[in-house]
């Protein structure tokens, strides 16, 4: 299938990732359907999409009436069938490996021959995604950054049987829905960003754990040091700038030193047996009482959609 046949986007899960993707593509013209296993959680993704929209009408970045015209390219059903006529169908689903292969399974039945197969997966293997499918040439992992409607990132992952036209023709689609997509060359746990993230947090968690620093200084030491570069140039383009040998020299002796811990440290095992989660719960590792959570979220979507802004102006 040609980029220019896709006309129709089908999305399999209605929370917060399927319905921040069916309003990505609704916004640049794309017909999509929703759909899910019952009306109340598509009812909620309606919600989800007047609130993302809201959030770029409050920002500039699109007016009501683009809004208005987006919510009207979406569709929704509780039936399966409703996908039979997309050109690209994307899954974005409960993240458990048996779930995903039997609804494959399922839709591969539904299908057109050419549709495109995408599975919108955190970290779980694509090749163990699509163990079920019989056309698996066409089937890709297609990892979208939360709050999806603002991260401009997305992950294209291989599977073993992945063509090269499958690869070609979505990435050329994420440009054109204004989004920055990556090749993952083979199917590798984490993909790329939640490698690099990860291993972030694990440093980050054995600063302070080792006493090295605070919470709140090892945040505020990634947001206005590494962090702050990282927007602009990445970690291996800084190496080139600062000079590899600068950075061979220093690797010599830190990598050494550095955390390389393959269990959660006892302080996160705490926080889970706590059930201090973070937002969700209001505490993790800073507080989140007192209407703080909505403020954290509000703040780092304020954050985000100015760094988005930027991102546009340099183009």
């Amino acid at each position: 299938m040609r980029l220019e046949d896709i006309k129709k986007v089908g999305i399999a899960g209605a929370g917060t990732m399927g319905s921040g993707i069916a309003q990505i593509f609704a916004r640049k013209g794309y017909e999509v359907v929703v759909t899910d296993i019952s009306e109340e959680y598509l009812e909620k993704s309606k919600r989800l999409v007047q609130i993302f929209n809201e959030s770029l009408i409050g920002e500039g970045i699109k007016t009501p009436e683009e809004a208005s015209e987006a919510v009207s390219l979406i569709s929704y059903s509780t039936s399966k069938q409703v996908l039979a006529d997309s050109q690209l169908i994307i899954e974005a689903i409960v993240e458990k490996m048996d779930i995903k292969q039997v609804f494959w399974q399922e839709v591969e039945g539904i299908a057109a021959k050419d549709a495109y197969f995408a599975t919108n997966t955190s970290g779980l293997s694509i090749n163990g995604i699509s163990k079920l499918v019989e056309n698996k040439s066409r089937f890709i992992g297609m990892h979208f950054w939360n709050p999806p409607h603002i991260i401009p990132l997305v992950e294209l992952i291989r599977a073993d049987d992945t063509s090269d036209d499958t690869v070609a023709v979505l990435r050329e689609l994420l440009t054109i829905i204004e989004k920055e997509p990556v090749v993952v060359q083979k199917d590798a746990p984490g993909f790329i960003g939640n490698r690099l993230q990860f291993a972030a947090f694990r440093e980050a968690l054995h600063i302070v754990n080792e006493g090295i620093a605070d919470i709140e200084d090892v945040d505020r030491a990634m947001r206005y040091g590494p962090g702050f570069r990282y927007p602009i140039i990445g970690p291996l383009q800084t190496a080139d700038l600062g000079g590899l040998d600068t950075f061979y020299y220093i690797s010599s002796y830190l990598f050494n030193e550095l955390s390389d811990m393959k269990e959660p440290p006892e302080m996160l095992k705490k926080l889970m047996d706590t059930k201090e989660l973070g937002v969700k719960s209001k505490k993790g590792f800073y507080d989140y009482s007192d209407g703080k959570d909505e403020e954290a979220i509000k703040n780092r979507d304020k954050m985000l959609f100015n760094m988005l802004k930027y991102i546009h102006m340099k183009k």
